[in-house]
């Protein structure tokens, strides 16, 4: 058996995992490089797997994130015909997320070339076409498969496949695959992004299997603890009033699915539980609104207090309302408000998307806040301003940073160390062969110490991008 590690090894964004067992190659994830100068050059060159992508037989979804699933028009447009295996909630998401990603790629691209001709440079020289096109990522939904949880498949004859929810965001999974052939069967196990127990909105991930040959961990924040949700809700109330007592507006840069869901819960929770006045908030996504459609419409994924929550906000509409905002002219619109106003806007990363618009506006102002809610990738606007950037650009022109800029910790859709090595405990015994993904050097570095360290096991391999590795 070879694997092959073209995303999320060294790095967070990006996952792709090809696995080649002598009888057949499938991938594990399909994901978009994000943040930084090269994350272009990496996605041009991302499937380069050394064999014709026609020849991989099956490809296996963790989860509709974009830094897991965003490549997967390429891979079509590259020749790929073959399933595409994810839970039902992952396939609506990705309905929204695909399309999405496509239409903000199109719009940069004409947005390069209007800028260029501005600036008196015709034609189409030095402005980057889309990586793909929105009827391109149309073609690509074509080959989803939807398979409910703990209901194996079997892809081709000497794989088995099973899907276990991991608590990250709507429809996300861990997998078991178990490979047969020669000598006994093989069970290997990809973590992909695992969520924290006891958070709002979600199930609990499932705990894993108790013996595996190989095993994929990310590592996202396998360096550090969260807050708590106590010392997070102590941080939101902190900001809000602020905000409130300097009359500006609160700008919240969220991720469309998963995150602002999130955040809704928390913000409605602290209203009925009279921790804040009531409020008003305009989530300006529509993608957010998309997937917060969706969530609703996948009640058996939502935990028991969603459900009094939704029922408690749907009975008093005036201690906390929700404005899903739909059109341009109404976000524009937005823009206008100089104080009061709490927006949710993705992308949660501040790399794309309406939340540019609210930072161009309301980051120069010094009674605005900006609010940090998740992790904020190397090379992004999102992470730049957690760093302390006074100046930044937006649109092409710089933009002074006089808003508080607030992170929060403890909102994450990843487990901590803790959360990741709690779950790791699940295993009876070591796998065979380990690897520690998707983190940042130092995290996943510190993460494989610690697996060590605390639970006795041998230290896990770090994969390099690009690596090949037989077993």
């Amino acid at each position: 058996m070879r694997i092959g590690f073209f995303g999320a090894a060294g790095e967070v964004t990006g996952s792709c995992t090809l696995i080649e067992t002598g009888d057949c190659r499938f991938l594990v994830d399909c994901g978009m490089f994000q943040g930084g100068r090269e994350a272009r050059s990496k996605n041009l060159n991302a499937l380069k797997f050394g064999c014709d992508v026609r020849s991989i037989d099956f490809v296996l979804l963790t989860h509709a994130h974009i830094d897991h699933s965003g490549l997967l028009p390429m891979l079509s447009v590259l020749g790929y015909r073959g399933p595409v295996y994810a839970t039902p909630a992952t396939v609506d998401l990705l309905g929204v997320l695909l399309r999405d990603s496509a239409h903000i790629q199109e719009k940069e691209s004409e947005w390069q070339l209007r800028h260029q001709r501005r600036r008196g440079q015709g034609g189409k020289a030095g402005t980057q076409p889309p990586l793909y096109t929105v009827a391109q990522a149309e073609a690509s939904l074509k080959l989803l498969r939807p398979v409910p949880y703990r209901e194996p498949i079997r892809p081709v004859e000497t794989v088995a496949v099973n899907f276990h929810d991991a608590g990250h965001i709507l429809g996300s999974s861990w997998l078991e695959v178990t490979v047969s052939g020669e000598g006994r069967p093989r069970r290997l196990v990809f973590s992909g992004d695992l969520g924290m127990r006891e958070r709002p909105v979600l199930n609990d991930p499932e705990p894993p299997i108790a013996d595996a040959d190989l095993l994929l961990i990310e590592s996202t924040y396998g360096d550090r603890l969260h807050r708590s949700l106590q010392e997070t809700e102590d941080e939101l109330v902190a900001a809000f009033e602020r905000t409130r007592r300097t009359g500006g507006n609160l700008v919240i840069p969220a991720f469309a699915v998963g995150r602002t869901q999130e955040l809704i819960y928390i913000l409605a929770d602290l209203v009925r539980r009279q921790r804040l006045a009531p409020l008003k908030i305009y989530v300006d996504s529509p993608m957010a609104t998309a997937a917060t459609h969706i969530t609703l419409r996948h009640p058996e994924l939502v935990d028991s207090h969603t459900h009094e929550l939704i029922d408690w906000m749907r009975r008093h509409p005036k201690k906390m309302s929700v404005e899903f905002v739909a059109d341009v002219e109404r976000s524009r619109a937005l823009n206008e408000v100089r104080g009061g106003a709490v927006i949710i806007s993705a992308s949660g990363m501040c790399e794309a998307g309406r939340i540019k618009y609210h930072l161009r506006e309301n980051l120069p102002r010094s009674e605005c806040s900006i609010l940090i809610t998740g992790f904020q990738a190397a090379g992004t606007l999102g992470r730049r301003l957690v760093d302390g950037a006074r100046l930044v650009n937006i649109f092409g022109k710089p933009v002074a940073v006089r808003a508080r800029i607030y992170t929060v910790g403890g909102l994450s859709a990843h487990a901590d160390q803790a959360g990741l090595l709690d779950w790791l405990r699940g295993f009876r015994k070591a796998p065979k062969h380990a690897f520690v993904v998707h983190g940042e050097p130092a995290a996943s570095e510190a993460f494989a110490r610690a697996i060590e360290d605390r639970l006795g096991w041998p230290r896990p391999r770090l994969p390099q991008l690009g690596e090949r590795v037989s077993l």
